[in-house]
């Protein structure tokens, strides 16, 4: 344990991993926020025996403080196995970017008695998490989402400085905080910004004095103007005239680089010379209809494909193969002769296919014409089996042979040609189409040099004194482009993609596309050349847009960005994406870090889709659950070094993050320089409303020059020579009406936008009604905001069609910021004078006015907003909010958030099982039946009236944001639910059981107070938050209440201590005695609360080591300890307490348990052996056993020590039992037969075994009665198990061994036992017997040839190398049953089992009964076995009618808790090493995944009774069970003692 050091505080965002290694995050996606100062931390959470811990490490590339990122530099965390606790790696986080992060491991072999060989050292996949950028400008911090940015295309600004600081000047004055420029370098010969002629060279028309003008205009931007600068990077291509590509034409994609381009390169000269020769071929040269272009195409097979032969790409060549092999055949030269044997029966397909199979080379790659050959060794080694040995008698007969064979081989390949001839012809054709007779096409006219029949698919470089050194056929160089739906991870120009050859890419003929290979050394000069580049546009800039970036390999695109992070650490990336799938976007944000993807709004086509546009773009509805939480603990804080996980234990007050599912954000823009605009594609008027929605997402934004003026038309930015005006650049920006465009309201949309992004305005509701838009975005914490009111403009809404209905807004006061429509000419005429414009890019006429009678109406509970009857389209209203209710001195977030730790503290463990749980039965119980657990409309009751009622129900609708749940609408309703809360607390702390719940009812009155008057949309936040808080104090109390081996542990092993709390507490109808409500422990819950059912012997005393010893409440264990020793009659304890009022004692098993208990007890608690000199009352005289009434003056007269209890238990086994039950009869069991009532116990002195029961009673664990008539099964047990059960066996074995001890040390007063015929024994003896005769007459053997070695009847052995369920029954073939029973006693007396038989009875076990929880009662391979529970069942079938097979087969979780703690002591007796013991803690681990998923998930926060086969869910089974949990308990404390060992 390190030192403690002084508090401290920290931000933690927590990421556990699962048992895989991968990421237990909603969705997957990580995403954190900018670095900060001291660093936050990313918590790595992993379960400390997880299988990735065997050997293993995690790998995080995140740098260190003062270091470089390098993607493939990745520090390792040595993953140190710790059975009882978690794994912490705290990671410091420094700078923004994408992060990678994996485990090594060797996966854990399967359990096996033979050691199991080692598996290979295993990896995960990589998984990654991005770290937005920290953006400031002018010293503001402006986060991602409160980016304003303003598109502009860098050749059309004019000339520099003097054009470029006026329109920088106008962007500034509408407060936008970003440019985007195009790229800014020099243009290739399309004059497209977008086909650069040289990356490295800032375009001179531009900037004369290159990166000087640019290094000063980024300044100024910044300086002046309050602007980041944002680039395109353009990684996929370059201009088709680039200088350097005729020096490096390996750059590109060509023949020689890429030889399976041959054939479209040839297809594509072979197109342009058809459309040169058309007239040569009659066929008209101008397409004027749909008729010509038939024509044409009809005339493109004689005249171009059929002249090209482009099938002899894809085509074995017959006549060569065929006779190299029939030379090959002739020499005797074959192979694969072992393949052929019998080949001459084959059929022609046989041989074709082992031709394919065997002899086929070439592959699809299309690297030349007939590529596709045929290995002639291997066709003569089939001619050979065929024809036999090759002679030239025979060789007509072979070439014929093969001539056939290799035909028919080539049939798919001829088809697949076809199929591929078929695309290209039909791709061809749309494309023709498109360009000259489509109306939205360009309409290039007439077929001739200028506008080829096709776009060509390669730049052919020059022939110059460069490129003449090459090979020719590097000089042919493929054209980039797209295709339509195309596998972003699928390079279209690569070796395994037809795009090209089939004409599918829409080709961009001014960009060579750009080969980059798989790593740098593929290509150094392209590498080192776009580096360089990118690190330029670094150098500047503040962003980056990755121009195309679907089709930027992915690999690259890292590389690249690497270099850019290497200047510019905060460096935000956008990105278009077109993959058309949302998972494949999210491997590309991912992988690169991704800022943001760019979104459009310009592609809704209707007010609906701009309404779901916003909607997903608004970030989290209002009112939305938080998950995040502070909180104070002592907590391991491992260091973030590469030598571990060791650090110090400090205390420390944590803002710990859990991380939240995140969508892909968005860079919405309301126009981009790619689309129409709404002068085009809507209605004019559309540029205003689309605006203000579009600023009102929780989401950067984005705009283009042009869209504020009113631009008609989108802007050609290839042809396009014009230069931009706006009178925005020319005069001051002020808000409000005027004309020239929306710029003067686009100011304080701006303003709006980043105001909101940068102070976390994340909440927003969006209403869509008719052609109107409103959205209502807020702040989740001080609840002000901004509402919007837009009325869309589409064609053919003229003035409008109807009105906007009464906004009201609940508690919510509103302020009219301001209400303006947009006007805008768009004749004819006016569109032709903007037009014909020549030297400036002109908006339409256009003027924004204000708005009047927009009517704001505030009442007491509400605000109502009516709007005007005159609102046209085009018009939008803004107006302030605010929440009065939701202001407090404190904040009413903190607030409801502090206190409860205080509050809680006085809180009793008993306090805590009323505050926390109480299931129905238990609450109706304490209010004498008058309340119960609360029930919510349209979910159902609660399971617990308490606080984890309210969680259980709440944790999925908080971490789910589910916001639609039932009690979501329920707690909207009113007020109930927080007055159920307060109200059980204030009666229960007005009694005298409860009165430290006085302060936790306090604090819930207060908090609960101060959220009623909230509005109610906002009620299940601020509810959610109070129960989580009240629910967190008062779990870290119960906590704090128990020992350091439960605090420091394990959540999985805290959620099983906090069982103990769950099942004790106050009952009035059960106490542990007669006179007064003592706490105790239920059975389980809700069936086993109350009266009768609550306190059953056996089941406590199962449960209480792990429930009560394991977890330090070592008073209740002593409670229930006297409280049962107090009652004991007959050498028994009851099975059912009753208060001691009406114990019943009908099971065998109880008194072993119970000395088990007390044995523990002695071992694990300080000064435990004191118990044994603890002196009872007896309610029953001892050794004697007559009965009487609890109120009988005998009763409670006589005490024993607790000695005296186990000497007497003891003593009365050894002399016999037999006597019949007090009261038997159908007033304690209706369904048992007269024989049952009769118990008869005694011990084979031969073998020192306790033997009893009988065929109509069942008086072990499995004790299930027959019940149905119907079936003929009442009162015949379902399981008897008379005789000498295995687990009693061991139990009895572990007891003699513990007081033979004692006797032996002076601890124990009594060292024997007398039998029934008054002979002595000692205990020592005793013990002896069992474990000289235990194997013996448990034992059977593997090998059958043993069996009389043992007392086995060879004849009714089903399974081998197991150890019996019981000895001698009253039904033989039920001894060699195998049940989860034998590993109680190797649990409880090790001593009595040979190490090597007992791991290979445990591997059995494990493998035929240990199911994803619990334990199968019965092997699946048992003619008995019936493994679903179905209580109500009333059929005719005798084995389950009304539940009898309760035993038989269903799985059992208590028992698993035994079976791990064996396996894991037997494990280890054979493990040599540190890592082989590790290994055997991992074993357990992975059989612990389904209960530790269960306790999770489960409402009841427990571990069920049983479950069906596999796993399956049980109605009829107990949802929490008392020893499910302790079981597993036992198994964490045996592990912590294990280890130690």
């Amino acid at each position: 344990m390190g030192s403690t050091n002084a508090p401290t505080s920290q931000e933690v965002y927590y990421l556990p991993l699962n048992d895989a290694g991968h990421p237990d995050v909603p969705g997957g996606y990580i995403y954190l926020p900018p670095p900060t100062n001291p660093p936050y931390l990313v918590r790595f959470a992993i379960e400390g025996t997880s299988s990735i811990c065997r050997e293993g490490s995690l790998w995080v590339n995140v740098p260190r403080a003062g270091k470089k990122f390098n993607r493939h530099a990745f520090y390792e965390f040595n993953l140190r196995p710790d059975f009882n606790q978690a794994i912490y790696i705290d990671v410091p986080i420094h700078f923004a970017g994408a992060f990678a992060f994996y485990t090594t491991y060797t996966p854990l072999p399967d359990f096996k008695f033979a050691e199991a060989a080692c598996p290979k050292p295993s990896r995960t996949e990589t998984f990654y998490f991005d770290v937005s950028p920290k953006l400031t400008v002018n010293g503001t911090v402006l986060p991602i989402d409160s980016l304003s940015i303003f598109s502009v295309i860098s050749k059309f600004m004019g000339q520099y400085p003097k054009d470029w600081e006026r329109h920088l000047r106008g962007i500034g004055q509408r407060e936008y905080n970003m440019v985007h420029f195009t790229p800014l370098m020099q243009r290739g010969s399309s004059n497209s910004p977008y086909s650069m002629y040289d990356q490295l060279t800032f375009d001179p028309a531009c900037f004369p004095n290159g990166e000087t003008d640019v290094a000063a205009m980024i300044k100024s931007m910044e300086k002046d103007h309050g602007l980041l600068g944002l680039t395109d990077v353009v990684w996929n291509h370059t201009a088709n005239n680039s200088k350097w590509l005729e020096a490096h034409p390996e750059a590109g994609y060509n023949i020689e680089t890429a030889p399976w381009l041959e054939a479209p390169l040839e297809l594509d000269n072979a197109l342009l010379q058809y459309g040169t020769d058309l007239a040569k071929y009659g066929l008209p040269a101008e397409l004027k209809s749909a008729e010509d272009l038939q024509r044409v195409m009809d005339g493109m097979k004689p005249y171009c494909l059929d002249l090209v032969n482009i099938w002899e790409y894809y085509v074995v060549k017959v006549s060569r193969d065929a006779k190299a092999a029939v030379d090959a055949w002739l020499s005797g030269i074959t192979s694969l002769d072992g393949k052929v044997d019998g080949a001459k029966d084959w059929h022609l397909k046989q041989k074709v296919d082992f031709l394919r199979e065997n002899a086929l080379t070439g592959g699809n790659e299309f690297a030349g014409r007939f590529h596709r050959t045929i290995d002639p060794n291997v066709a003569a080694a089939l001619l050979t089996s065929v024809y036999g040995h090759g002679e030239t008698a025979r060789q007509q007969n072979a070439l014929d042979g093969i001539t056939q064979w290799l035909n028919t081989l080539n049939v798919p390949f001829y088809q697949d040609y076809d199929s591929d001839v078929a695309v290209i012809k039909q791709q061809v054709q749309d494309r023709v189409r498109y360009l000259r007779l489509d109306d939205n096409g360009p309409k290039l006219g007439p077929i001739n040099r200028q506008h080829a029949f096709i776009e060509s698919y390669f730049t052919r470089l020059p022939l110059n004194e460069t490129t003449k050194k090459h090979n020719p056929k590097a000089l042919f160089l493929v054209n980039n482009g797209w295709v339509w739906a195309a596998d972003a991870m699928r390079d279209i120009a690569g070796s395994s993609s037809r795009a090209y050859l089939r004409r599918q890419v829409i080709v961009w003929g001014d960009c060579v596309k750009l080969r980059y290979g798989k790593k740098p050394e593929d290509n150094p000069y392209l590498w080192d050349f776009m580096a360089n580049y990118t690190r330029l546009m670094a150098k500047y800039f503040a962003g980056f847009r990755i121009d195309n970036c679907h089709s930027t390999p992915l690999h690259v695109a890292e590389y690249l960005l690497d270099q850019a992070r290497d200047v510019r650490p905060d460096l935000a990336v956008f990105a278009e994406l077109f993959t058309g799938d949302e998972k494949m976007d999210y491997v590309f944000v991912k992988r690169l870090g991704l800022s943001a993807l760019i979104r459009e709004a310009m592609q809704a086509w209707s007010t609906q889709e701009v309404s779901r546009l916003v909607h997903m773009h608004s970030g989290r509805p209002i009112g939305s659950l938080e998950i995040d939480k502070t909180s104070t603990a002592r907590t391991p804080r491992p260091s973030a070094t590469a030598t571990g996980v060791n650090g110090s234990v400090i205390d420390v007050t944590e803002n710990v993050h859990n991380i939240r599912q995140s969508p892909v954000h968005a860079l919405f823009m309301d126009c981009t320089h790619d689309n129409e605009v709404p002068a085009q594609k809507r209605d004019a008027r559309d540029t205003l409303p689309n605006a203000a929605l579009i600023n009102m997402c929780a989401c950067a934004t984005g705009s283009v020059m042009g869209y504020d003026e009113i631009y008609p038309k989108l802007i050609d930015l290839v042809s396009e020579p014009r230069l931009y005006q706006s009178s925005f650049s020319d005069h001051e920006v002020k808000v409000g009406a005027g004309r020239g465009g929306i710029g003067r309201i686009k100011k304080l949309l701006n303003q709006i936008h980043t105001f909101m992004g940068r102070h976390g305005f994340d909440e927003t509701f969006i209403h869509h009604e008719g052609e109107y838009i409103t959205v209502h975005r807020m702040h989740p914490k001080t609840r002000r905001g901004y509402f919007t009111v837009a009325h869309t403009a589409f064609p053919g809404y003229g003035e409008g069609h109807g009105t906007l209905s009464p906004v009201r807004l609940d508690g919510t006061k509103a302020k009219l910021v301001g209400s303006w429509k947009l006007e805008v000419n768009t004749s004819e005429s006016a569109k032709q004078t903007v037009l014909e414009d020549k030297e400036f890019l002109r908006g339409l006429p256009s003027s924004l006015s204000d708005l009047s009678g927009v009517h704001i109406e505030t009442g007491a509970d509400e605000t109502v907003i009516k709007m005007p009857s005159y609102f046209p389209p085009g018009s939008i209203a803004i107006f302030e909010t605010w929440i009065p209710s939701a202001d407090h001195s404190d904040g009413l977030d903190q607030y409801v958030t502090t206190g409860a730790t205080q509050a809680f503290a006085n809180s009793s463990l008993v306090d805590l099982n009323f505050i926390l749980y109480r299931s129905e039965p238990e609450e109706r119980d304490a209010s004498n039946g008058n309340d119960g657990v609360y029930s919510i409309p349209g979910h159902g009751a609660l399971v617990y009236a308490g606080l984890q009622g309210w969680w259980s129900c709440l944790r999925d609708v908080v971490r789910y944001n589910d916001l639609g749940h039932p009690i979501c609408n329920h707690l909207r309703e009113g007020t109930w639910a927080m007055d159920y809360i307060i109200g059980r607390l204030d009666r229960s702390s007005k009694g005298t059981e409860f009165t430290s719940l006085r302060k936790p009812a306090s604090w819930l009155r207060s908090r609960f107070d101060a959220i009623r008057k909230v509005p109610n949309f906002l009620r299940p936040r601020y509810f959610a938050l109070i129960v989580q808080t009240a629910y967190d104090a008062a779990w870290a109390r119960g906590l704090d209440l128990m020992n350091d081996d439960v605090q420091n542990s394990q959540s999985f092993v805290q959620n099983l201590g906090m069982v103990s709390i769950q099942v004790t507490g106050y009952m009035h109808s059960a106490s542990l005695n007669p006179f007064g409500t003592v706490p105790s422990m239920a059975a389980g819950l809700p069936h086993f609360t109350s009266s009768w059912a609550r306190c059953w012997g056996r089941d406590i005393f199962i449960s209480l080591r792990g429930l009560y010893l394991a977890t330090g409440r070592h008073a209740d264990a002593r409670n229930h300890i006297l409280a049962f020793a107090s009652v004991l009659k007959h050498g028994m304890i009851p099975n059912l307490l009753s208060d001691g009022k009406l114990p019943r004692y009908n099971s065998r098993d109880s008194i072993w348990f119970f000395l088990q208990a007390i044995q523990d007890y002695t071992k694990m608690v300080p000064d435990g052996l004191d118990l044994l000199k603890a002196k009872v009352d007896r309610r029953f005289l001892p050794y004697d056993d007559t009965y009487f009434e609890f109120d009988d003056p005998r009763a409670y007269s006589q005490q024993s020590t607790i000695e005296e209890v186990i000497q007497e238990a003891l003593q009365r086994h050894a002399s016999g039992l037999s006597f019949r039950e007090a009261n038997a009869g159908p007033n304690i069991d209706s369904q048992m037969k007269d024989q049952g009532f009769n118990i008869e116990i005694h011990v084979d002195w031969k073998t020192g075994v306790i033997f009893g029961g009988n065929q109509h009673n069942c008086g072990t664990w499995m004790d299930k009665m027959g019940e149905s008539d119907k079936a003929g099964s009442k009162g015949v047990p379902g399981t008897p198990r008379d005789g000498a059960p295995v687990e009693i066996t061991g139990l009895l074995a572990s007891t003699l061994a513990w007081i033979s001890e004692l006797h032996d040390e002076g601890q124990y007063g009594f060292d024997g036992v007398k039998t029934h015929s008054g002979e002595r024994v000692t205990f020592k003896d005793w013990a002896s017997k069992l474990r000289e005769n235990f194997e013996r007459c448990y034992y059977i053997p593997l090998d059958a040839s043993d069996d009389g070695s043992y007392d086995v009847n060879s004849s009714i052995v089903n399974r081998r190398g197991i150890y019996k369920d019981l000895y001698r029954s009253g039904k033989e073939y039920e001894d060699y049953q195998l049940r989860p029973n034998f590993p109680i006693a190797m649990t409880v007396a090790p001593w009595l089992f040979t190490p090597e038989r007992a791991l290979i009875a445990l591997e059995k076990a494990d493998r035929f009964l240990l199911g994803p929880m619990g334990m199968a009662t019965l092997d699946p391979s048992d003619l008995n076995y019936r493994p679903y529970y179905i209580n109500s069942e009333d059929s005719t079938d005798f084995a389950t009618s009304k539940g009898r097979n309760y035993h038989q087969g269903p799985e059992w979780l208590w028992p698993t808790g035994f079976f791990l703690r064996a396996l894991l002591k037997f494990n280890l007796m054979r493990k040599k090493s540190q890592s082989e013991s590790t290994e055997a803690f991992q074993q357990i681990t992975r059989r612990l995944e389904g209960c530790k998923i269960a306790i999770r998930e489960s409402p009841w926060a427990g571990l069920a009774e049983l479950t069906q086969k596999n796993g399956e869910f049980c109605g009829d089974s107990s949802p929490t069970q008392s020893w499910s949990a302790g079981c597993l308990l036992d198994l964490f404390y045996d592990a912590k003692e294990l280890a130690k060992e």
